[in-house]
Protein backbone atom coordinates (compact mmCIF):
# COMPACT_ATOMS: atom_id res chain seq x y z
CA UNK A 1 0.00 0.00 0.00
CA UNK A 2 1.40 2.99 -0.96
CA UNK A 3 1.65 5.81 1.90
CA UNK A 4 0.58 9.18 1.48
CA UNK A 5 2.46 12.38 2.41
CA UNK A 6 1.31 14.48 4.86
CA UNK A 7 -1.12 17.12 3.24
CA UNK A 8 -1.23 15.99 -0.22
CA UNK A 9 -3.48 14.54 -2.89
CA UNK A 10 -1.70 11.94 -4.75
CA UNK A 11 0.74 9.20 -3.41
CA UNK A 12 3.54 8.61 -5.60
CA UNK A 13 4.79 10.69 -8.55
CA UNK A 14 3.37 8.80 -11.45
CA UNK A 15 5.23 8.59 -14.60
CA UNK A 16 3.25 8.86 -18.05
CA UNK A 17 3.28 6.11 -20.77
CA UNK A 18 2.08 8.35 -22.85
CA UNK A 19 5.22 10.41 -22.94
CA UNK A 20 7.76 7.96 -22.11
CA UNK A 21 8.94 10.24 -18.61
CA UNK A 22 10.46 8.07 -15.89
CA UNK A 23 9.32 7.50 -12.78
CA UNK A 24 10.88 9.66 -10.38
CA UNK A 25 10.67 10.28 -6.49
CA UNK A 26 9.53 14.02 -5.46
CA UNK A 27 11.93 15.73 -3.34
CA UNK A 28 11.13 15.91 0.05
CA UNK A 29 11.40 19.80 1.90
CA UNK A 30 15.12 20.68 2.57
CA UNK A 31 14.33 21.43 5.95
CA UNK A 32 13.26 18.04 6.14
CA UNK A 33 15.61 16.15 5.39
CA UNK A 34 14.55 12.74 7.45
CA UNK A 35 12.10 10.55 7.40
CA UNK A 36 9.25 11.50 9.87
CA UNK A 37 9.19 9.18 12.90
CA UNK A 38 5.91 7.03 12.18
CA UNK A 39 7.87 6.42 8.62
CA UNK A 40 5.82 8.80 6.85
CA UNK A 41 7.41 10.28 3.55
CA UNK A 42 8.46 13.61 4.30
CA UNK A 43 6.63 17.02 3.44
CA UNK A 44 7.24 18.64 -0.35
CA UNK A 45 8.27 22.05 -0.88
CA UNK A 46 6.08 23.76 -3.37
CA UNK A 47 8.37 25.84 -5.90
CA UNK A 48 6.77 28.09 -8.19
CA UNK A 49 8.41 28.31 -11.61
CA UNK A 50 7.55 31.94 -14.00
CA UNK A 51 5.80 30.91 -17.81
CA UNK A 52 5.97 33.43 -20.31
CA UNK A 53 3.37 32.57 -22.79
CA UNK A 54 2.46 34.08 -26.02
CA UNK A 55 -1.47 34.10 -25.51
CA UNK A 56 -3.16 33.91 -22.89
CA UNK A 57 -7.23 33.14 -24.12
CA UNK A 58 -7.72 29.58 -24.87
CA UNK A 59 -10.31 28.30 -27.05
CA UNK A 60 -12.71 25.37 -26.36
CA UNK A 61 -14.08 23.52 -29.31
CA UNK A 62 -15.92 20.26 -26.98
CA UNK A 63 -19.26 20.11 -27.54
CA UNK A 64 -20.52 19.11 -24.38
CA UNK A 65 -18.38 22.30 -22.34
CA UNK A 66 -20.75 25.82 -21.84
CA UNK A 67 -17.69 27.79 -22.58
CA UNK A 68 -16.16 29.00 -25.66
CA UNK A 69 -12.70 30.79 -24.00
CA UNK A 70 -10.96 30.61 -21.13
CA UNK A 71 -8.03 32.09 -19.40
CA UNK A 72 -5.63 30.03 -16.58
CA UNK A 73 -3.31 32.09 -14.95
CA UNK A 74 -1.71 28.87 -13.00
CA UNK A 75 -0.71 25.66 -14.13
CA UNK A 76 -0.29 22.82 -11.47
CA UNK A 77 -2.85 22.73 -8.11
CA UNK A 78 -1.46 23.02 -4.71
CA UNK A 79 -5.53 22.08 -3.92
CA UNK A 80 -3.75 18.61 -4.35
CA UNK A 81 -7.36 16.94 -5.73
CA UNK A 82 -6.90 13.79 -6.22
CA UNK A 83 -9.77 13.66 -9.12
CA UNK A 84 -8.21 16.07 -11.18
CA UNK A 85 -8.88 15.81 -14.48
CA UNK A 86 -5.99 18.76 -14.95
CA UNK A 87 -3.29 16.56 -14.11
CA UNK A 88 -2.18 15.37 -17.44
CA UNK A 89 -1.26 18.28 -18.34
CA UNK A 90 2.00 18.37 -16.25
CA UNK A 91 2.92 15.33 -18.26
CA UNK A 92 3.63 17.99 -21.50
CA UNK A 93 6.26 19.66 -19.29
CA UNK A 94 8.24 16.17 -18.44
CA UNK A 95 6.34 16.46 -14.87
CA UNK A 96 4.42 13.78 -13.19
CA UNK A 97 0.65 14.03 -13.04
CA UNK A 98 0.98 12.87 -9.31
CA UNK A 99 3.14 14.90 -6.70
CA UNK A 100 4.89 17.10 -9.36
CA UNK A 101 1.13 18.25 -10.09
CA UNK A 102 0.66 19.77 -6.77
CA UNK A 103 4.08 20.58 -5.68
CA UNK A 104 5.91 21.76 -8.82
CA UNK A 105 3.48 24.93 -10.12
CA UNK A 106 4.04 27.68 -12.67
CA UNK A 107 2.87 31.27 -12.85
CA UNK A 108 1.75 33.56 -15.54
CA UNK A 109 2.25 37.18 -14.73
CA UNK A 110 2.50 38.18 -17.85
CA UNK A 111 -1.62 37.47 -18.20
CA UNK A 112 -3.24 40.36 -17.98
CA UNK A 113 -1.02 42.06 -20.43
CA UNK A 114 -1.62 39.36 -23.04
CA UNK A 115 -5.47 39.97 -22.28
CA UNK A 116 -5.31 42.82 -22.55
CA UNK A 117 -3.80 42.73 -26.28
CA UNK A 118 -5.57 39.73 -27.40
CA UNK A 119 -9.60 41.76 -26.08
CA UNK A 120 -7.97 44.52 -28.20
CA UNK A 121 -7.53 42.81 -31.40
CA UNK A 122 -9.49 44.02 -34.36
CA UNK A 123 -11.95 42.01 -34.90
CA UNK A 124 -12.25 40.44 -30.90
CA UNK A 125 -15.80 38.82 -30.12
CA UNK A 126 -16.74 39.34 -27.12
CA UNK A 127 -17.95 36.13 -25.51
CA UNK A 128 -17.71 35.17 -21.44
CA UNK A 129 -14.20 34.00 -20.45
CA UNK A 130 -14.03 31.64 -17.91
CA UNK A 131 -11.95 31.05 -15.15
CA UNK A 132 -11.21 27.42 -13.67
CA UNK A 133 -11.40 25.54 -16.08
CA UNK A 134 -8.02 24.29 -15.67
CA UNK A 135 -6.36 24.56 -12.33
CA UNK A 136 -8.28 26.83 -9.29
CA UNK A 137 -7.81 30.28 -10.21
CA UNK A 138 -7.82 31.41 -6.43
CA UNK A 139 -5.30 28.35 -5.00
CA UNK A 140 -2.45 29.75 -2.08
CA UNK A 141 -0.63 31.30 -4.65
CA UNK A 142 -2.77 33.87 -5.91
CA UNK A 143 -2.37 35.62 -2.61
CA UNK A 144 0.83 36.46 -3.15
CA UNK A 145 0.86 36.52 -7.18
CA UNK A 146 -2.57 38.69 -8.00
CA UNK A 147 -2.37 37.56 -11.30
CA UNK A 148 -6.54 36.56 -11.04
CA UNK A 149 -6.83 39.79 -9.49
CA UNK A 150 -5.00 41.55 -11.99
CA UNK A 151 -7.23 40.04 -15.01
CA UNK A 152 -10.23 40.60 -13.31
CA UNK A 153 -9.31 44.31 -13.18
CA UNK A 154 -8.83 44.88 -16.61
CA UNK A 155 -12.08 42.77 -17.44
CA UNK A 156 -13.48 44.94 -14.66
CA UNK A 157 -12.56 47.97 -17.31
CA UNK A 158 -13.12 46.62 -20.48
CA UNK A 159 -16.96 45.74 -19.26
CA UNK A 160 -16.49 42.22 -20.53
CA UNK A 161 -18.37 39.50 -18.82
CA UNK A 162 -16.71 36.49 -16.90
CA UNK A 163 -17.25 33.47 -15.09
CA UNK A 164 -15.29 31.99 -12.18
CA UNK A 165 -15.25 28.60 -10.94
CA UNK A 166 -13.15 27.87 -7.56
CA UNK A 167 -12.97 25.72 -4.76
CA UNK A 168 -11.44 28.37 -2.48
CA UNK A 169 -13.19 31.29 -0.13
CA UNK A 170 -10.37 33.41 -1.43
CA UNK A 171 -12.60 34.64 -4.51
CA UNK A 172 -14.67 37.05 -1.97
CA UNK A 173 -11.15 38.69 -1.49
CA UNK A 174 -12.08 40.52 -4.81
CA UNK A 175 -15.61 41.44 -4.18
CA UNK A 176 -15.06 44.85 -4.86
CA UNK A 177 -14.25 43.90 -8.57
CA UNK A 178 -17.22 41.03 -8.79
CA UNK A 179 -20.18 43.19 -7.11
CA UNK A 180 -20.06 45.75 -9.55
CA UNK A 181 -19.14 43.63 -12.62
CA UNK A 182 -22.63 41.54 -11.29
CA UNK A 183 -25.16 44.42 -10.78
CA UNK A 184 -23.86 44.98 -15.03
CA UNK A 185 -24.57 41.44 -15.85
CA UNK A 186 -21.14 40.51 -16.37
CA UNK A 187 -19.85 38.18 -12.95
CA UNK A 188 -20.73 34.97 -11.84
CA UNK A 189 -19.43 32.36 -9.77
CA UNK A 190 -19.30 29.11 -9.11
CA UNK A 191 -17.84 27.62 -5.90
CA UNK A 192 -17.21 23.68 -6.04
CA UNK A 193 -18.37 21.84 -2.68
CA UNK A 194 -17.61 18.27 -2.99
CA UNK A 195 -18.78 17.13 0.70
CA UNK A 196 -19.46 18.25 4.05
CA UNK A 197 -17.57 15.71 6.05
CA UNK A 198 -13.92 17.34 7.30
CA UNK A 199 -12.09 13.98 6.65
CA UNK A 200 -13.01 13.20 3.63
CA UNK A 201 -12.69 16.69 2.32
CA UNK A 202 -9.03 16.84 3.84
CA UNK A 203 -8.16 13.43 2.07
CA UNK A 204 -10.04 14.16 -1.22
CA UNK A 205 -9.22 17.74 -1.50
CA UNK A 206 -6.14 18.36 1.01
CA UNK A 207 -5.12 21.55 0.74
CA UNK A 208 -8.40 23.48 -0.49
CA UNK A 209 -10.42 25.53 1.80
CA UNK A 210 -12.55 23.91 4.70
CA UNK A 211 -16.27 23.32 3.20
CA UNK A 212 -17.84 25.66 5.64
CA UNK A 213 -15.58 28.39 4.41
CA UNK A 214 -16.89 27.83 0.97
CA UNK A 215 -20.31 28.00 2.21
CA UNK A 216 -20.14 31.00 3.99
CA UNK A 217 -18.36 32.35 0.84
CA UNK A 218 -21.51 31.31 -1.10
CA UNK A 219 -23.52 33.56 1.67
CA UNK A 220 -21.30 36.50 1.18
CA UNK A 221 -20.83 36.58 -2.54
CA UNK A 222 -24.77 35.99 -2.40
CA UNK A 223 -25.22 38.96 -0.47
CA UNK A 224 -23.04 40.87 -2.32
CA UNK A 225 -25.83 40.31 -5.20
CA UNK A 226 -23.28 38.26 -7.39
CA UNK A 227 -24.73 35.38 -8.86
CA UNK A 228 -23.45 32.07 -7.34
CA UNK A 229 -23.77 28.49 -8.17
CA UNK A 230 -22.50 25.51 -6.21
CA UNK A 231 -20.82 22.58 -8.22
CA UNK A 232 -20.31 19.03 -6.57
CA UNK A 233 -18.22 17.86 -9.67
CA UNK A 234 -16.96 15.08 -9.16
CA UNK A 235 -19.06 13.13 -6.89
CA UNK A 236 -17.40 10.21 -6.26
CA UNK A 237 -19.40 6.86 -5.87
CA UNK A 238 -19.44 5.24 -1.98
CA UNK A 239 -17.32 7.75 -0.93
CA UNK A 240 -19.24 11.40 -1.42
CA UNK A 241 -22.46 10.46 -2.96
CA UNK A 242 -24.44 9.95 -0.07
CA UNK A 243 -24.30 13.79 0.51
CA UNK A 244 -25.61 15.01 -2.22
CA UNK A 245 -29.17 16.35 -1.12
CA UNK A 246 -27.23 17.69 1.92
CA UNK A 247 -24.70 20.01 -0.24
CA UNK A 248 -27.60 21.00 -2.15
CA UNK A 249 -30.13 21.87 0.78
CA UNK A 250 -26.70 23.82 2.51
CA UNK A 251 -26.26 25.73 -0.67
CA UNK A 252 -29.58 27.02 -1.36
CA UNK A 253 -29.38 28.40 2.90
CA UNK A 254 -26.92 30.18 2.06
CA UNK A 255 -27.45 31.80 -1.34
CA UNK A 256 -27.05 29.67 -4.00
CA UNK A 257 -29.04 30.06 -7.14
CA UNK A 258 -28.92 26.85 -9.44
CA UNK A 259 -26.40 24.12 -8.83
CA UNK A 260 -24.31 21.23 -11.59
CA UNK A 261 -23.06 17.62 -10.60
CA UNK A 262 -20.71 15.16 -12.79
CA UNK A 263 -19.68 12.17 -11.70
CA UNK A 264 -16.45 11.08 -11.28
CA UNK A 265 -13.45 11.40 -14.26
CA UNK A 266 -10.43 9.53 -14.62
CA UNK A 267 -8.99 10.01 -17.66
CA UNK A 268 -5.28 8.99 -18.46
CA UNK A 269 -2.79 9.47 -15.58
CA UNK A 270 -5.82 10.43 -13.53
CA UNK A 271 -7.09 6.59 -12.94
CA UNK A 272 -3.67 4.97 -11.46
CA UNK A 273 -3.13 7.83 -9.26
CA UNK A 274 -6.99 7.74 -7.96
CA UNK A 275 -6.57 4.06 -7.41
CA UNK A 276 -3.75 4.91 -5.59
CA UNK A 277 -5.65 7.35 -3.85
CA UNK A 278 -8.54 4.57 -2.81
CA UNK A 279 -5.89 1.67 -1.83
CA UNK A 280 -4.28 4.00 1.02
CA UNK A 281 -7.81 6.06 2.48
CA UNK A 282 -10.45 3.81 1.64
CA UNK A 283 -9.08 0.12 1.54
CA UNK A 284 -12.66 -1.27 2.96
CA UNK A 285 -14.19 -0.17 -0.25
CA UNK A 286 -11.69 0.62 -3.37
CA UNK A 287 -13.07 -2.54 -5.62
CA UNK A 288 -16.51 -1.48 -4.77
CA UNK A 289 -15.88 2.20 -5.44
CA UNK A 290 -14.07 1.35 -8.81
CA UNK A 291 -16.82 -1.33 -10.41
CA UNK A 292 -19.07 1.12 -9.74
CA UNK A 293 -17.35 3.65 -11.99
CA UNK A 294 -16.22 1.59 -14.50
CA UNK A 295 -20.58 1.02 -14.31
CA UNK A 296 -21.19 3.89 -15.23
CA UNK A 297 -17.82 4.69 -18.18
CA UNK A 298 -18.91 1.60 -20.22
CA UNK A 299 -16.94 -0.90 -18.04
CA UNK A 300 -13.41 1.08 -18.09
CA UNK A 301 -12.18 3.29 -15.78
CA UNK A 302 -12.75 6.08 -18.17
CA UNK A 303 -15.23 7.23 -20.69
CA UNK A 304 -13.84 9.88 -23.23
CA UNK A 305 -16.98 9.96 -25.34
CA UNK A 306 -18.10 13.61 -25.74
CA UNK A 307 -21.23 14.16 -23.44
CA UNK A 308 -21.37 10.72 -22.37
CA UNK A 309 -18.06 11.75 -20.49
CA UNK A 310 -19.75 14.30 -18.40
CA UNK A 311 -23.27 12.21 -17.26
CA UNK A 312 -22.37 8.89 -17.07
CA UNK A 313 -24.43 6.17 -18.25
CA UNK A 314 -26.11 2.92 -16.88
CA UNK A 315 -28.08 2.30 -13.97
CA UNK A 316 -26.04 4.20 -11.16
CA UNK A 317 -25.74 6.89 -12.95
CA UNK A 318 -29.47 7.45 -14.00
CA UNK A 319 -30.29 6.83 -10.25
CA UNK A 320 -27.95 9.73 -8.94
CA UNK A 321 -29.51 12.51 -12.06
CA UNK A 322 -32.60 11.26 -10.69
CA UNK A 323 -31.79 12.28 -7.37
CA UNK A 324 -30.08 15.18 -8.51
CA UNK A 325 -32.97 16.59 -10.70
CA UNK A 326 -35.14 15.98 -7.39
CA UNK A 327 -33.38 17.92 -5.14
CA UNK A 328 -32.34 20.80 -6.86
CA UNK A 329 -35.98 21.18 -7.45
CA UNK A 330 -37.00 20.97 -3.49
CA UNK A 331 -34.42 23.50 -2.86
CA UNK A 332 -35.60 25.79 -5.61
CA UNK A 333 -31.89 25.61 -7.40
CA UNK A 334 -33.32 24.70 -10.85
CA UNK A 335 -34.40 28.21 -11.81
CA UNK A 336 -31.87 30.08 -13.24
CA UNK A 337 -28.61 29.90 -15.70
CA UNK A 338 -25.77 31.66 -16.07
CA UNK A 339 -26.22 34.46 -18.26
CA UNK A 340 -24.15 37.49 -18.71
CA UNK A 341 -24.33 40.35 -21.05
CA UNK A 342 -21.55 41.17 -23.75
CA UNK A 343 -23.12 44.14 -25.04
CA UNK A 344 -21.48 46.34 -22.41
CA UNK A 345 -18.22 45.38 -24.10
CA UNK A 346 -15.58 48.27 -25.16
CA UNK A 347 -11.82 47.52 -26.33
CA UNK A 348 -8.96 48.13 -23.75
CA UNK A 349 -7.59 51.82 -24.59
CA UNK A 350 -4.23 51.30 -26.77
CA UNK A 351 -1.33 53.46 -25.80
CA UNK A 352 -2.39 56.31 -27.75
CA UNK A 353 -5.80 56.23 -26.14
CA UNK A 354 -4.45 56.57 -22.62
CA UNK A 355 -2.51 59.95 -23.99
CA UNK A 356 -6.20 61.60 -23.49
Amino acid sequence: MAKSRPVRGATFNDASARFNLPASEADGDWLDAQEAIDGAPPPLRTTVTVETPRTIISRNQSPDISFEQSVNPYRGCEHGCIYCFARPSHAYLDLSPGLDFESKLFVKPTAPELLRAELGKRGYVCKPIAFGTNTDPYQPIESTWRITRGCLELLAECRHPVTITTKSNRVVKDLDLLAPMAAQGLAAVMLSVTSLDPKIAMTVEPRAPHPERRLAAIRTLSDAGVPVFVSMSPVIPHVTDHEMEHILERAAEAGARGAFFLPVRLPWEVAPLFRAWLDAHFPDRAGKVMATIQSIRGGKDNDPGFFTRMRGQGPWAALLHTRFIRAVKRYGLDGERMRLRTDLFRPPAGPQGELF
